[in-house]
């Protein structure tokens, strides 16, 4: 039972860093460690990681937070997970890891993605989703024509936290809002389809167990409780993908409750009643974190990994330093700025296009590397509004939205977006650990069975901290631009079809 001092674990497992959350019972942070990771590229469009890696990230970070917290971290009384979403981590009968996890971000199955929806019609009417490279069954087709022998060994696909899930218990679980973005969850009735796992070679007996985010779904082994000393037999939430987890921990519990996450990819999230899907312009409708609620969410896969890019390509001494210079742009320089297209992964929202890549336009010997810090993160923020308009265009009217991830430790970019989707754009504390602490907090609602107040009271909104309003001026020098942004991107798809063929 959970009392006024016990502690919460969050644990979320990103691409390039696991990060460890220890929260109060009362909602408070109490620290933070993280630790790096690296993922591979062994062909072009390829994305694999080695799952050992987040084993050993986690049990380094658990440990750093037991070193700088010792007290706090002996009163854990249950574990949340989030994590990087559709990872193929693969195991076989000896629950041994059969070769590296597919990502998220990786494009090697689009004509897996065309095959699958050939063979099964209704697939969309299942899923609520395209086909797209990114999801978890299309790699499993792929694997199953281009990797047989490997193929031939799976039995079971975990996703990624749910393997972390499976080093700390024992027990094979995933939750209904990461399971929702594997296609082959039938999401209006948050249970595994069979018709949809078939179409890829998989029966039930391939999958994971499925329970709530809010839901014990596993205890703590002995073997794990000892590696990371914390008590045996503690609670292991059901967890959530990174995204309704980042929405659990800024409070977005309540139709029409929405956020912007600026991390490695960007997304656009925002809470529906019901399921309800929009295939035609590639928005994804998953499950919630919680019970009877779901999300609609649109999706493009280079978000503040340009920027990190684009600072890294120039050779500017940080982030924060190329971002300076951006800010010292008169409007003249931002107007004769190059346009930069973001689809270094290719692209899903509204495109669902694998074989776009990231493009300048118009660069000029008088460019510098801040003129083109500036194109990036203007072409992200274009990207997030052809999102915005997709959503809209499901029935969905969002007036103001809360930012998380790295980016949003930008103001400036803070201001460009709140331009750029003529919305109100809200940052509030703790912006850049939201999915953590979403975590950490489905680990407390696993352990006190909450009513709606209780877990409005638990999933409470941040004090904003910062709040940015379109700007006139600006958003009127910004459609231009985008229009031709747009116009861009239409332009050259042949050409990026031609080259990915």
């Amino acid at each position: 039972m959970a009392d006024a001092n016990s502690t919460y674990l969050g644990i979320d497992l990103g691409t390039s860093e696991v990060k460890v959350l220890l929260m109060g019972a009362q909602g408070q942070t109490v620290g933070v460690c993280r630790a790096a990771l690296s993922w591979e590229q062994p062909q072009p469009g390829w994305a694999e990681q080695d799952p050992a890696s987040w084993w050993k990230a986690t049990v380094k970070a658990c440990q750093q937070l037991k070193q700088d917290f010792p007290d706090q971290y002996a009163t854990v009384n249950a574990i949340g997970l989030s994590g990087q979403m559709h990872g193929a981590t693969l195991l076989d009968a000896q629950n041994n890891i059969l070769r590296p996890c597919i990502l998220w971000n990786d494009t090697r199955s689009a004509k897996q993605c065309e095959q699958l929806t050939a063979a099964l019609p209704e697939l969309h009417h299942i899923a609520g989703n395209l086909a797209m490279p990114g999801f978890t069954a299309p790699k499993i087709a792929w694997l199953r024509e281009h990797e047989t022998h490997t193929f031939n060994k799976i039995a079971k696909v975990l996703l990624p936290k749910d393997y972390i899930r499976f080093l700390l218990s024992d027990q094979m679980v995933s939750d209904m809002s990461d399971a929702a973005g594997t296609l082959w969850l039938d999401v209006a009735h948050r249970a595994w389809s069979p018709a949809l796992l078939l179409a890829t070679g998989l029966t039930l007996d391939h999958m994971p167990a499925l329970v709530e985010g809010s839901d014990v779904s596993a205890t703590l082994s002995g073997s794990a409780a000892r590696l990371l000393d914390l008590p045996a037999g503690i609670p292991i939430a059901g967890g959530a993908g990174d995204n309704a987890a980042s929405a659990i921990g800024i409070g977005a519990v309540n139709t029409g409750d929405s956020f912007i996450s600026l991390g490695t990819s960007g997304v656009l999230f925002s809470v529906t009643d019901r399921h309800r899907p929009n295939v035609q312009d590639a928005v994804h409708a998953f499950c919630h974190a919680l019970p009877a609620k779901w999300h609609q969410m649109t999706v493009m896969l280079t978000a503040a990994s340009a920027l990190q890019w684009i600072t890294q390509i120039t050779g500017s001494a940080s982030e924060e330093a190329i971002l300076k210079a951006v800010a010292n742009l008169d409007a003249a320089e931002r107007k004769t700025a190059p346009l930069f297209l973001p689809y270094m992964s290719g692209e899903r929202t509204p495109h669902n296009d694998a074989g776009a890549s990231g493009t300048f336009i118009g660069l000029r010997h008088k460019h510098t590397a801040a003129h083109l810090a500036w194109a990036v993160i203007e072409g992200v923020a274009f990207g997030m509004r052809d999102g915005l308009d997709a959503m809209v265009r499901a029935g969905t009217r969002i007036d103001a939205m809360q930012l998380v991830g790295g980016g949003s430790r930008s103001l400036l970019w803070a201001q460009l977006l709140a331009n750029v989707l003529e919305s109100t754009i809200q940052i509030g504390q703790e912006s850049s650990v939201g999915a953590a602490l979403g975590a950490a907090r489905l680990a407390q609602l696993c352990v006190t069975n909450p009513s709606d107040t209780q877990i409005e009271t638990i999933c409470k909104k941040p004090v904003i901290q910062h709040e940015f309003q379109p700007q006139i001026d600006e958003v009127r020098l910004l459609e231009k631009r985008q229009q031709l942004y747009r116009f861009t991107y239409l332009q050259l798809q042949p050409v990026f079809r031609a080259a990915a063929e």
